[in-house]
């Protein structure tokens, strides 16, 4: 299985990021090929050797005309939909930019429809964006792992005004994602960098096991004082087909109280964070039929599903131990049906097919808006799935 690690010691932008495939082998003729499509004025990547404390690494410049457009997530989609560009790059790469428009709606109270990218609607950012794109299409990884993120502190200049570091929205695309704790004065990650790692990263945590096989340096702009400020992408292959991490499994027993409190405390679990929550009959002391509610979760969120556990069930105590899991390599996969786009996963063990597995929500969305039933939204998102697309 091949594996791509991001070492984020200094944080990550999406300028760093491309510069550090470069290095890794992503032809850089095959980007600027894959961004000039797009029909920007005079785009071109220059890429130059740079030291940063000490170590070398690979630093990218975008140059271009000068602009002042403001563009909409539409704008952008429909410029990646005319650029020559694979189906696959094109879906990553509007996947990446939907998730900085979801963010930018969030904090400006606004909607997908309407908010108004700034600096990640720039060029710059959108040849980065678009890069990674292809990049990450180019290197063909069955599974991206990332070091906790910094973001640095401070305050840094937007052009909604002064803003305390990390920006908000990049804050909100990191919702979810560890953080690493940081006292350098300066924005290590960009909403860029956020929104690249934020869709791209399967898990988040140490270098795996793995055999190296490339490794990549991408420099930021600024040469920090007190470290390195580079991206760092380790290429590598492990020889086990599954992947593998380890989760944390929270369980408690009940035998007084209701279905509907479970019901209910079950589904706040999912909305905060919990991988999986079910419910177990059991028997209790002196034969008192209860109920066993079990929940699967990261490390980060062990406190706050226990919160929520002992607030919503009045429970007097909760068991908690780690597991390890192996898991089928999945990703985040579209597929265009005559209903509309159907959101779903991609799993498969290496030297197999993949399979396509629609997302319950997004077909349930559509039976409702074409009044047709579940059942044949899913067979029409399995029928329109092509492996050979892959």
């Amino acid at each position: 299985m091949k594996i791509a690690y991001l070492d984020c010691p200094s944080g990550i932008a999406g300028d760093m990021t491309l510069a550090a495939m470069i290095d890794a082998g992503v032809p850089l003729e095959l980007l600027q090929e894959g961004i000039a499509s797009l029909g920007l004025p005079g785009v071109q990547l220059v890429v130059e050797e740079v030291k940063r404390h000490g170590f070398r690494a690979l630093h990218l410049k975008v140059e271009h005309e000068p602009e002042h457009a403001h563009r909409h997530l539409h704008h952008i989609d429909a410029m990646i939909d005319a650029g020559n560009l694979t189906a696959a790059q094109k879906e990553l790469a509007k996947r990446i930019f939907l998730k900085v428009g979801e963010a930018e709606a969030k904090v400006h109270g606004s909607t997908l429809q309407k908010v108004h990218f700034h600096e990640v609607g720039a060029i710059d950012s959108i040849a980065d964006i678009v890069g990674a794109a292809i990049g990450w299409d180019y290197l063909g990884v069955d599974r991206i792992v990332c070091s906790p993120v910094p973001t640095g502190t401070g305050y840094i200049e937007i052009a909604h005004g002064r803003c305390s570091v990390p920006a908000p929205a990049t804050a909100e695309i990191l919702k979810g994602i560890p953080l690493a704790a940081s006292d350098v004065q300066f924005e290590l990650t960009t909403p860029t960098g956020a929104a690249i790692v934020a869709t791209v990263v399967d898990q988040f945590g140490p270098l795996p096991a793995m055999q190296i096989d490339r490794i990549g340096y991408g420099a930021g702009t600024r040469d920090l004082k007190s470290q390195a400020n580079i991206v760092r992408l380790i290429l590598g292959e492990t020889a086990d087909p599954l992947d593998s991490d380890q989760v944390w499994v929270v369980e408690t027993n009940l035998d007084d109280i209701s279905g509907e409190v479970i019901g209910h405390a079950s589904n706040l679990l999912l909305e905060k964070g919990a991988l999986d929550v079910y419910s177990t009959s059991i028997q209790m002391k002196k034969n008192r039929p209860g109920v066993q509610l079990t929940v699967l979760c990261d490390a980060a969120d062990l406190a706050k599903m226990e919160r929520i556990l002992f607030r919503e069930t009045g429970t007097l105590g909760v068991r908690r131990f780690p597991v390890s899991r192996h898991k089928l390599v999945r990703r985040e996969h579209s597929v265009e049906t005559a209903f509309g786009l159907v959101a779903g996963k991609l799993a498969w063990i290496e030297g197999g097919p993949a399979s396509f597995s629609p997302e319950y929500e997004a077909c349930r969305v559509l039976a409702v808006q074409h009044d047709k039933p579940l059942r044949e939204i899913y067979d029409a998102a399995q029928a329109a799935f092509d492996p050979n697309s892959l």
